[in-house]
């Protein structure tokens, strides 16, 4: 295999991306100006997206369907499980959350019919404790084979007992997400043939109002790499949207990885001239 197409086959089994793309805030940091087309120049820099507005409302098929002619053949979205189902209702089967999540996958298909999408994010609420796992489970039970899927626990006592934690997700083929957050201790293990990772920033009081500077970033390198060789692709997604905080950690950590193309590394660039002077020049200096 020549050495191009190894960089090409990397750059497909680890996409990294942000989470969500229509932030106004990314004007002129991010987009050109106001009037570009947010989703169209996004996607002409990153291969993948995780689609945020998603946890909030469900999507109309119309919008779907845009997602999926507005981008690029080859790059893929993942998506986050509405709040009605892992908030609202808990993963509550007897509150109908199975209807409600064929429902969810199929106002979604235009992106698996266009091979546009990746996988689907449960991301429980903080107070959803250890002592819910049979609520869990059940939920799993009813997940379609056909996707894949990524669990985020946010509560301390899903750490008490990992090992049954991530029997129980490997058995329905369930990625657990690998987190930087300020709460809990980053977990490198795998559970399924595919990994999600989430940077959250580290805010004292919002954790993604945070930009992360390039020494904070160069542990990942190995991470990411280690992970990789575990499944078959790594989804991996900055959170730390303020400011475009996200878009210029991305873009860093593809180019730590040795991964990022000429236009990632023009849009770098691009970025780091219109920051801070002296600040902007240091850490463009440390990025390789």
């Amino acid at each position: 295999m020549a050495l191009s197409d190894s960089k090409e086959s990397a750059r497909d089994s680890i996409r990294l991306g942000t989470s969500g793309w229509s932030y106004k805030e990314w004007e002129k940091v991010f987009y050109p100006n106001s009037k570009t087309p947010k989703l169209s120049y996004y996607s002409s820099i990153f291969s993948t997206a995780e689609i945020d507005s998603t946890f909030y409302a469900y999507p109309n098929r119309g919008l779907v369907i845009g997602w999926a002619r507005n981008t690029p053949p080859s790059f893929q979205f993942s998506a986050k499980i509405p709040k009605l189902i892992t908030h609202d209702k808990k993963l509550d089967l007897e509150q109908g959350v199975e209807v409600d999540l064929v429902k969810f996958i199929d106002l979604l298909s235009p992106l698996k019919d266009s091979k546009k999408l990746g996988p689907f994010l449960i991301q429980l609420p903080p107070s959803f404790s250890r002592e819910e796992v049979d609520k869990l489970q059940n939920f799993f039970e009813i997940l379609p084979r056909e996707y894949m899927f990524a669990v985020e626990f946010r509560h301390l006592s899903w750490l008490e007992d990992l090992d049954s934690v991530y029997s129980l997700l490997r058995k329905y083929h369930v990625s657990t997400t690998i987190v930087d957050e300020p709460l809990l201790p980053v977990d490198l293990t795998t559970t399924a043939d595919h990994a999600f990772v989430r940077w959250h920033g580290k805010g004292k009081r919002v954790w993604y109002n945070y930009e992360y500077s390039a020494e904070e970033l160069s542990p990942w390198v190995d991470r990411v790499e280690k992970v990789s060789k575990d499944v078959k692709r790594v989804y991996g997604y900055f959170n730390n949207h303020f400011h475009g905080s996200a878009v210029l950690n991305s873009l860093e950590m593809l180019m730590k990885l040795g991964l990022a193309n000429q236009i990632q590394k023009k849009t770098l660039d691009g970025m780091l001239e219109k920051g801070e002077g002296e600040r902007s020049k240091e850490k463009q200096a440390k990025l390789v």
